[in-house]
C-alpha cells in the first residue's frame, strides 16, 4: 500500500475535481490517499457545501470516504473560509506557522503530490 498526500492549491473546480477523483481511486486501489486544501483551493470549502454546486457529491464521498486530512487554518481565514471549514468538520491544519507541514507527511512517509 502506497501513501499519498494530495496538497491541492489551486482554486480552480476543474483542478478539484482531479484531486477528488484520484483519491477515491488512490482508496478503491488499496492505497491511502490524503487530500489537504492549501492556497486558493481553501476558497472553495464554502461553495462546494452548497447543494448546488457542480461538485458537491463527490466532495462528500470525499468526506465521507475520511480522506479529506484537512485545511490549512492561515489561508483559509484569509480567503474568508475558515468558518465553513469548521462548520464542515474539517481539520484545520496549522502546525507551521499556521500552515500543514509538508516535511512532516514526508517524514509520515507519504509521497507528496501537489496541484
Amino acid at each position: 500500500m502506497k501513501k499519498m498526500v494530495l496538497f491541492v492549491f489551486n482554486g480552480d473546480p476543474m483542478c478539484f475535481i482531479h484531486v477528488l477523483l484520484n483519491a477515491l481511486d488512490m482508496q478503491t486501489r488499496g492505497d491511502e490517499g490524503r487530500i489537504v486544501v492549501e492556497g486558493a483551493a481553501t476558497r472553495l470549502i464554502g461553495e462546494l457545501a452548497k447543494p448546488d454546486h457542480a461538485l458537491h457529491a463527490l466532495w462528500e464521498k470525499v468526506k465521507q470516504a475520511n480522506l479529506v486530512e484537512g485545511v490549512c487554518k492561515a489561508c483559509s481565514q484569509k480567503m474568508g473560509t475558515l468558518q465553513a471549514a469548521q462548520d464542515q468538520g474539517l481539520t484545520l491544519l496549522d502546525e507551521m506557522n499556521g500552515h500543514p507541514s509538508m516535511a512532516r507527511y514526508r517524514q509520515e512517509g507519504y509521497e507528496l503530490v501537489t496541484f
